[in-house]
């Protein structure tokens, strides 16, 4: 174990001590294995229900173990285990050649800007427009070392 504390409070970050009483919400999914919960004090709880807004929930008051029970628990958990997986590469197959405008809308500004009608054929050849913009935008946010497109890629 860090120091001379069993965990802090979730709230507040003050240490709560080994051997010592603390609060847990009685919400089951506040108390996950991975991220537990827990409270210095019922204000701090209450401060958490307030955020969370539980209908019907309380504070559990329970013991914090004992430094050495801690140490005990603590050599027992097995290691947390990762597992990578590489990056999935799209293929030119792979790419949706779907319409990517929303035709309806396309069609009523063409027709309140002009009284213009918009043919069908249209769509395919914008979405094709678009994707080539697209993908100029990506290689720019790439050459930048971005993983984000921004407006001014498309510049």
């Amino acid at each position: 174990m860090e120091g001379n504390y069993w965990r802090k409070c979730s709230v507040c970050k003050n240490e709560i001590a080994f051997n010592s009483k603390y609060y847990v919400c009685s919400v089951s999914s506040c108390n996950k294995k991975r991220s537990p919960t827990q409270f210095c004090s019922v204000s701090c709880w209450d401060a958490h229900n307030a955020v969370l807004n539980h209908m019907s929930a309380g504070a559990d008051e329970e013991r914090a173990p004992s430094k050495e029970q801690a140490m005990a628990q603590e050599s027992k958990r097995e290691p947390v285990r990762k597992i990578i997986t590489p990056k999935k590469t799209v293929e030119n197959n792979d790419i949706p050649q779907e319409v990517l405008v929303v035709v309806s809308k396309l069609k009523a500004y063409i027709n309140a800007k002009s009284g213009m009608n918009t043919s069908a054929d249209v769509m395919p050849v914008l979405s094709d427009f678009l994707r080539s913009h697209c993908d100029d935008a990506i290689e720019k946010a790439k050459l930048s070392g971005r993983k984000t497109v921004m407006a001014r890629d498309f510049e």
